[in-house]
């Protein structure tokens, strides 16, 4: 008997909107229901991704300021489009614990973050658009995706007490990111549930359960 394919499930939305708290609620809903699920970000906890993750920090020193040979490209953004591209193929694909692999096993996958945030975080312009549409062109629409959309203004009261903030929690680089999903989720034509993010945690999980739930009876 052929097993069922689980889902593929994604979470966005600017630093500081909740992502990772509503991925982990609905995680344990499947887990409380015994269906198999796996909870996942990116970057990822690969290879690629750890890199990724050391720019961030600064352990690992990438090229900053403006592209000379593209009006408004910036260096550091060209660089992680190009890497969360890689993390991302290998997110997807590899063999150990890929996306693609653990949902043939039936298994439903919930990642906070995918290509929709790389529209977001890593562009500056139309060719930046162009670019990282090019990059993500081959990669598989999720069966959902969650937009927590938040204000700019709440994220930064919701980050304040962090010890560490990476090169894009600040207000300038957040409020271009909210402006770039907008416009990502306004064209977007795949299944999607865009929630006020201010509202209440135990809320949001409720509309976020009652769309799985839909999707899963269709």
């Amino acid at each position: 008997m052929s097993l069922v394919k689980g889902m593929f499930i994604v979470f966005e939305g600017i630093d500081g909107s909740g992502t990772s708290t509503q991925a982990e609620m609905l995680n344990n809903y499947f887990l409380n229901n015994q269906k198999k699920c796996h909870l996942t970000s990116e970057p990822s906890n690969g290879p690629v991704g750890n890199m990724i993750r050391q720019a961030f920090k600064g352990r690992l020193n990438l090229s900053k300021g403006k592209n000379p040979y593209i009006s408004n490209g910036d260096l550091f953004d060209e660089q992680m489009a190009y890497l969360f591209a890689a993390d991302r193929h290998d997110h997807l694909y590899n063999e150990i614990d890929g996306i693609i692999k653990l949902i043939n096993q039936g298994a439903t996958v919930i990642s906070t973050r995918y290509y929709f945030s790389s529209y977001a975080y890593h562009c500056n312009s139309d060719a930046d658009f162009e670019l990282v549409k090019n990059l993500n062109l081959r990669f598989p629409k999720p069966d959902l995706v969650v937009y927590l959309n938040n204000t700019v203004a709440v994220s930064i009261s919701r980050m304040r007490n962090r010890a560490f903030k990476d090169e894009y929690e600040n207000e300038r680089k957040l409020n271009l990111v909210k402006n770039n999903y907008t416009k990502i989720f306004e064209l977007y034509e795949g299944e999607k549930l865009i929630i006020d993010a201010t509202d209440s945690i135990n809320n949001i999980h409720k509309a976020i359960v009652n769309k799985v739930c839909e999707l899963e009876c269709r």
